[in-house]
């Protein structure tokens, strides 16, 4: 599959009122964008899911609240530019995923207030102070509940392949995500008796061809590190995966519903509820640094027995039990 960069412009131009007192005292019309890596197609529903829990909170289409979606290239640059051509037109930016985050404070520095959802370890790659306390203008909601979760997809594999020897790693070069999920995955692997060998790619490669280079290395399986083109990726990651004979774990149950083996990983939709909830406290005087980066709310592992048949991986019972979805 052919993967373009792009910037499109989305006049998903939702506006929604807050019926709470001091908004509407202000007489404030707040404008809001959320900037998303990769296409309507791909990441519609995320948009959706953010609109949907303003609406939770009482906010209506069409009123002092306007919320413009813009999907980007899912890259440092190509978010950039994205948020660069807000700049001046917003009061405050939604920054999904750990490289919007990255692309927001590069480009916004103290302009405005950002809240960010879906990142990976914010105060190791310098969003925040701490999760406790901020600081500054960016606060949101992490991808992960501990930078620990990629030694645990680890161990989901080695339970799945107790003869689990040597993993490929699947990572977007240029995404602040892959330094902390390779600590993570380099302190879980010795304990495991496991090697990996990472296996970098970019928007313009050829994933079928890195693949080749995958079953080159005679890995016995594949873990995936969550980031927005992973994830814009994530149908044909599977298939790939799949027609490789390559047992696989990622974060996204995406993945596991296009025929990867298992997933372990947040709830994004409920995440973006979480992040509407941080957005209206905004809007309603809270400080960003005052707001402690949350965790999310859900937690989900999924497992495609299917695939697990065509591998000839017999699944644990007790793994079944385990999970939030199972695909007979």
């Amino acid at each position: 599959m052919r993967r373009r960069e792009f910037i499109k412009v989305i006049a998903g131009s939702a506006a929604v009122w807050p019926l709470a007192a001091q908004a509407q005292q202000t007489g404030k019309v707040w404008r809001i964008a959320q900037v998303i890596g990769g296409s309507p197609e791909t990441n519609g529903h995320f948009a959706r899911a953010l609109e949907q829990g303003l609406s939770k909170l009482g906010y209506r289409l069409g009123d002092n609240l306007h919320l413009v979606t813009r999907y980007a290239s899912p890259q440092l640059t190509g978010m950039q530019d994205a948020i660069r051509s807000l700049i001046g037109e917003i009061d405050l930016l939604v920054a999904w995923a750990t490289i919007g985050a990255v692309a927001a404070k590069n480009v916004v520095g103290s302009l405005l207030p950002v809240v960010f959802l879906s990142v990976g370890a914010p105060v190791e790659i310098g969003l925040v102070q701490s999760l406790s306390h901020p600081g500054g203008n960016m606060t949101g909601i992490t991808f992960e509940a501990a930078t620990e979760t990629y030694g645990k997809r680890l161990q989901l594999l080695k339970e799945l392949l107790p003869k689990l020897a040597s993993v490929a790693v699947l990572a977007a070069e240029g995404d602040a995500n892959v330094t902390f999920a390779m600590q993570s995955l380099d302190k879980a692997a010795p304990e495991l008796g496991v090697t990996l060998r990472r296996f970098g790619f970019k928007p313009s490669d050829d994933l079928a061809a890195k693949f080749d280079q995958i079953e080159q290395s005679h890995a016995d399986g594949l873990i995936v590190i969550a980031g927005a083109l992973t994830y814009v990726d994530s149908k044909q990651i599977a298939e790939l995966a799949l027609s490789h004979r390559l047992p696989s774990c990622g974060a996204f149950y995406e993945t596991v519903r296009a025929g990867g083996l298992v997933s372990l990983g947040p709830d994004i939709p409920a995440m973006a509820q979480q992040t509407a909830v941080y957005v209206d406290k905004i809007i309603h005087g809270a400080k960003p640094g005052d707001l402690p980066v949350q965790q999310p709310a859900d937690y989900v592992l999924h497992i495609n027995l299917q695939t697990a048949k065509k591998l000839g991986i017999e699944v644990p019972p007790s793994l079944i039990a385990r999970a939030d979805e199972v695909i007979e």
